[in-house]
């Protein structure tokens, strides 16, 4: 068993207002932020989690949300600034930052650029107006736009645009027309997504009326071969990039990498070679507890068990496009293929899910299309 590479997730948990298809850890802005007090625990909730990962390199940082961008440069600057005294940094880091195009200033890009920051991700999701306020955003098409020059202008190594489908009576040519707008663009990254009800949302307890599965599977098949053509390379399920711009940040969780995650609500996987257990972490959820002095920042740990390594680890690489080494299957899980997982991969292979080499494994496209059904098989 040997250490994967090693991620840092910071999470800012404060928007303007929450989405309504929206699940992740976020809470509405009601008051002035608390900018400083929140980088001074996010830097003391990372100093407690370093010493877990002595002499590693983090490879990447992605601050996420919420809406990260509701942050001042000059705050996300000493964010940076003391995770880099905090834990070792590679020189190439990649360090992305969350924003969302309806709170952003021109000058703000140029700004997190100057803090550390080389990427940006835009939580656009699509550009027409009628679609924006079905979903809640706060931008409208002419923000969407404006933002995406910005990030192109600003010195910035790469940007992302997150671009939804499959929304509220949403047609094909409606979709496929925020597709084609987008990749006019040219955004180095696209991630390209289908809406999903996620339990506890307001979509949830009121579901407003989705395309069918007949338009759904015509807009992937038409979105996936116009973003080829373009000549973006789908690496992931959802994520398509321009050649050399994956994002280093994702390909690090599919590829069962390490990651700390620090802030409210933030999820954490560190291995522990010594004991050859695999830990996932959660820090408390709310701001006021996550700020409470009195209360450690870590909320639940947990040991992954031995007989969900295998579910754990193909969840997370049949994600993506590139072929899985096998090797690393012994390495990041420290388990050798049992009888049944075994049995499982050839069932796979004869339906044509699954293609196999001496030293690979690789999803192909029905299995990509199938993928649940895949991955059932290993829990």
């Amino acid at each position: 068993m040997r250490n994967p590479p090693l991620g840092l997730y910071i999470h800012i948990p404060w928007c303007v207002q929450k989405c309504p298809y929206c699940d992740f850890n976020s809470h509405g802005l009601k008051s002035d932020l608390p900018q400083q007090e929140y980088v001074s625990h996010l830097l003391d909730d990372l100093a407690i989690d370093a010493t877990r990962v002595a002499g590693r390199e983090v490879t990447s940082i992605f601050i996420g949300g919420g809406t990260p961008s509701l942050f001042e440069p000059a705050f996300i600057g000493n964010l940076l600034a003391g995770v880099k005294q905090r834990i070792a940094l590679s020189d190439n880091a990649e360090i992305t930052l969350e924003a969302n195009p309806g709170t952003v200033e021109a000058a703000r890009f140029d700004g997190y650029a100057q803090a550390g920051v080389n990427r940006i991700s835009m939580g656009i999701q699509s550009f027409e107006d009628k679609h924006l306020k079905a979903l809640g955003r706060i931008h409208d098409t002419t923000q969407a736009t404006k933002a995406i020059d910005f990030a192109r202008s600003a010195p910035l190594k790469s940007f992302n645009v997150d671009l939804m489908h499959g929304l509220p009576d949403q047609s094909i040519e409606n979709a496929l027309s925020d597709l084609a707008t987008a990749i006019a663009l040219s955004p180095a990254h696209l991630s390209w997504y289908q809406l999903t009800i996620e339990p506890n949302t307001p979509f949830y307890s009121k579901p407003p009326a989705l395309p069918d599965d007949d338009i759904l599977w015509e807009i992937q098949d038409q979105g996936h071969a116009m973003l080829a053509k373009a000549g973006y390379q789908q690496y992931e399920i959802s994520g398509y990039s321009q050649p050399g711009f994956q994002c280093q940040h994702n390909l690090n969780y599919w590829r069962f990498g390490d990651y700390l995650g620090i802030g409210c609500g933030a999820h954490g996987k560190i291995t522990d070679i010594r004991t050859g257990n695999i830990h996932r972490t959660v820090k408390v959820k709310h701001p006021r507890g996550y700020m409470d002095i009195a209360r450690p920042y870590l909320d639940t740990e947990s040991t992954v068990e031995k007989d969900d390594l295998a579910f754990e680890f193909f969840m997370n690489r049949f994600r993506l496009v590139e072929p899985c080494p096998k090797q690393d299957f012994t390495d990041f899980t420290g388990q050798v293929l049992s009888a049944s997982e075994r049995q499982e991969l050839d069932k796979a292979i004869t339906q044509g899910l699954l293609t196999e080499t001496t030293r690979h494994w690789q999803v192909t496209p029905k299995g990509r299309r199938y993928l649940n059904s895949l991955l059932s098989a290993f829990v």
